[in-house]
């Protein structure tokens, strides 16, 4: 059987990534010269998963809501619902939050997970809603880098094909 020849070398991830798609195989040369074999592998997995309490966050997004919840002790206001209060330990009930609020911080991703892979880079931030006392994790989109800022207004956008998953809300500068 004749030899397989060698995989071709990248100093870009992305250019690796590309050759991926067409010969499962590249070499990744870092600024040290350091080589690493980078092969495609896919795998697929079948996952079984209960909201349970989290049920109507997610039921929300599936019709354009973003739901929190409050204490009813304390009146703390959760972006992130809970089903009870992380400051007095009393039970929380649903509501439903603006869907409006401002960047408290952002990152930008250069690299993600399978389902993000091909949205790389991409822009995450922490939503602060009035009224709220913690914070939402979510995508931000229509926009780079450069014209995000600590305060910047957001609103919701919601994903009109539903996968009852984070991924159907994010954000977007509001005009």
């Amino acid at each position: 059987m004749p030899a397989r020849p060698a995989p071709k070398v990248f100093t870009k991830f992305r250019e690796v990534q590309e050759e991926l798609g067409k010969s499962g195989a590249a070499i990744f040369r870092d600024a040290a010269g350091v080589e690493s074999l980078i092969i495609d592998s896919p795998y697929s997995i079948r996952y079984i998963h209960s909201y349970a309490e989290d049920t109507p966050f997610f039921l929300g997004l599936a019709q354009g809501k973003l739901m929190g919840s409050k204490c009813t002790g304390c009146g703390f206001v959760y972006a992130t619902p809970r089903g009870h209060c992380m400051e007095c330990g009393e039970p929380t009930n649903w509501l439903e939050l603006p869907k409006e609020g401002r960047v408290h911080s952002w990152t930008t991703c250069q690299f993600g997970s399978e389902a993000f892979l091909k949205d790389t880079p991409y822009n995450l931030c922490l939503v602060e809603f009035e009224g709220a006392g913690s914070l939402l994790l979510a995508r931000l989109k229509d926009c780079v880098q450069d014209d995000i800022w600590v305060g910047m207004p957001v609103v919701a956008k919601f994903d009109p094909k539903p996968k009852y998953s984070i991924t159907d809300v994010w954000f977007v500068p509001k005009k």
